[in-house]
């Protein structure tokens, strides 16, 4: 898999790279040593998995992720950087990263960018302990102010608690294709990205 590094500490991304490119099925294609020049790469190659600090000075990495995302939907980014600040992992969560890992635990690297690759969301050991409560945490919020339905309301709960669309239309006696329509026309309310965040979205600012 190809994989972009993107960190402003020169020492940093060439260690990053070095145990990256030990591994036989990774190949660092990149690096950049800021967030506009990560921008500008990611837009202009293809890369399967993008590794980006966050605390960079011209463009920080959660800008260049959202900008990044507004382009290419599915790309795979992974936070790699030494703070664990509940507002930064917070903003990963809404700008959609696939993973937020501590510099502290590089050793796991290789693995995150693997499960990164096959379409899971990997977070580090204590970035974990911390997630209960970011997620929890609620805002003022009001369906109305995002003209979503009552029907449409219910579906984000469903959708919340890990239903398939399947299992919703069966709950809500409704087509799956309904549901399906339903959870197009919430995210695109919203300004979400997929299920992922919409039920991050759900627990952080709606959920009771």
């Amino acid at each position: 898999m190809k994989v972009l590094i993107v960190d402003d500490d020169p020492l940093v991304s060439g260690a990053l790279k070095v145990i990256l490119d030990n591994e036989s099925d990774i190949e660092v294609t990149g690096t950049a040593s800021c967030g506009k020049e990560g921008l500008s790469m990611a837009l202009s190659f293809d890369h399967d998995v993008i590794v980006m600090d966050i605390r960079m000075d011209d463009m920080n990495g959660l800008d260049a992720a959202s900008e990044i995302l507004k382009v290419k939907k599915d790309a795979r980014i992974l936070f790699l950087t030494t703070f664990l600040d509940d507002e930064y992992i917070n903003k990963a969560l809404k700008v959609g990263a696939k993973g937020y890992i501590l510099k502290q635990d590089c050793a796991s690297l290789a693995s995150s960018v693997r499960a990164v690759f096959g379409g899971q969301t990997v977070f580090g050991g204590k970035v974990v302990e911390k997630l209960p409560d970011i997620l929890n945490r609620k805002e003022d919020f009001s369906y109305d102010e995002f003209g979503i339905t009552d029907t449409e309301a219910d579906v984000v709960k469903y959708v919340a608690d890990g239903l398939s669309n399947k299992e919703i239309a069966s709950v809500m006696y409704l087509s799956e294709g309904t549901v399906r329509n339903h959870v197009s026309s919430v995210l695109s309310k919203l300004g979400l990205r997929d299920r992922t965040q919409l039920a991050c979205f759900y627990y952080q600012k709606i959920r009771p």
